[in-house]
């Protein structure tokens, strides 16, 4: 089937070659086209261009953007979207002054949706998790990563993945699983947590690897979590069954947990609130890709990752949701645009490159998904009328978008 976007007011993120991610300076810096058109054949761009240079052309569907604006879908490549319940009890008492730490301590935070989610039904957990897929969609995102690490018991774990598993098969969108076992500490194994590491290790990084079931390991390697020595334990586990690392690092404290990234080829390493010198030094011999999630910090009032230093020093970075019920319980990735523009201070074309072919690059998918590329998938939104491509971080809280096009079918 070939489907023609034609009048489209502006064609944003174009590539005539394309990249893998976009670093430093040249994360300021988009093409588009004006007055443009765009050509689908089946699930794949086929072609784009200036409409002067369109000519004739057969179509099974056409489509007039005049007054719209054509992006490619956000890559959003750090969620924890399958969950069970919400946790705006604990929203109040963040309110009220009790730190993240002091919730957890009081058996709140992660230890509050793992014991739902251990009692809730796989169906249960996958009919909310389609409902938030939908929801992400509709605000543009087209391809998603999601965590496990709400269960805390290895068949929790297992029911997690098995979930987004299910997700795969049932949505269009673009999905990669990652096993974070590693994501708390019981209580029954507070003191002695290199047995819980036993755990993963000998249980759970087996059983998802038979069964087939992850696609990446993850580690809370920070204060207060999860040390070093623990990671390295655990990623050495994954390693051995093909798990490549994407790590939560640097979120309470320099935890080294940036370098453990690097040192195991991570394909990313979240959070970095706490990013020093030695660690963007790390960071720029590396393939790992820096991932900040304005989500968390702006819901729980952290200090923010220091991103123009690390673009400065030649850094690629990408964004993500974070999406979850305790500290970002938001889908909304033109919200993140929004707020790497406000409280980053990122400029428009820097904040659409750290959630598009940077974020795609951070959950593996920048070959085929995260710009305007010839032989990409077709993973693309119309806007609303809008004015300029800077409208999109500008009007926050707003869905700009219209129609959104995966693997080339509107949805």
């Amino acid at each position: 089937m070939r489907t023609i976007i034609k009048n489209i007011k502006e064609l944003v993120q174009v590539e005539r070659q394309p990249k893998l991610r976009v670093c430093g300076t040249d994360m300021a810096h988009i093409e588009t086209i004006k007055e443009a058109y765009l050509i689908i054949d089946d699930d794949k761009i086929a072609g784009f261009g200036p409409m002067s240079e369109l000519g004739e052309q057969h179509a099974d569907n056409e489509v007039d953007a005049t007054g719209r604006m054509v992006f490619p879908t956000f890559c959003d490549s750090h969620t924890h979207m399958v969950y069970a319940g919400s946790r705006e009890i604990e929203y109040i008492d963040k309110i009220r002054g009790l730190s993240y730490d002091e919730i957890a301590k009081r058996g709140g935070g992660i230890l509050n949706s793992a014991k739902r989610v251990q009692e809730a039904s796989e169906e249960q957990l996958f009919e909310d998790a389609l409902q938030r897929l939908d929801m992400m969609a509709r605000y543009g995102t087209g391809a998603v990563e999601i965590k496990s690490g709400y269960g805390m018991t290895t068949e929790a774990e297992m029911k997690m993945l098995r979930v987004i598993r299910r997700l795969k098969e049932a949505s269009p969108l673009t999905i990669k699983s990652t096993l974070l076992g590693a994501h708390g500490i019981p209580m029954e194994y507070r003191g002695r947590q290199e047995k819980f590491v036993d755990l993963v290790i000998e249980e759970m990084i087996p059983q998802a690897a038979a069964e087939g079931l992850a696609d990446y390991i993850d580690v809370f390697c920070d204060q207060g979590f999860f040390t070093v020595e623990d990671t390295e334990r655990m990623l050495e586990a994954g390693a051995r069954y093909g798990m490549r690392p994407k790590i939560h690092a640097n979120e309470m404290a320099c935890s080294g947990g940036i370098q453990v990234a690097v040192k195991w080829d991570a394909l990313s390493c979240d959070h970095l609130e706490y990013t020093g010198d030695a660690e963007i030094e790390c960071l720029l011999h590396s393939a790992t890709m820096p991932t900040v999630l304005p989500g968390a910090a702006f819901f729980l009032n952290m200090q923010h990752a220091p991103v123009r230093k690390m673009m400065d020093a030649g850094l690629p970075v990408a964004m993500a949701s974070d999406y979850n019920p305790g500290s970002s319980p938001s889908g909304n990735m033109q919200l993140i645009v929004s707020f790497a523009c406000v409280n980053y201070r990122m400029v428009p074309e820097e904040a659409i490159n750290a959630t598009t072919i940077n974020s795609g690059y951070a959950m593996g998918v920048s070959d085929v998904l995260g710009s305007i590329a010839v032989g990409k998938l077709a993973n693309l939104y119309i806007t609303k009328p809008i004015p300029t491509f800077e409208y999109m971080p500008y009007a926050y809280g707003e869905n700009k978008v219209e129609q959104v096009y995966i693997k080339g079918r509107r949805i």
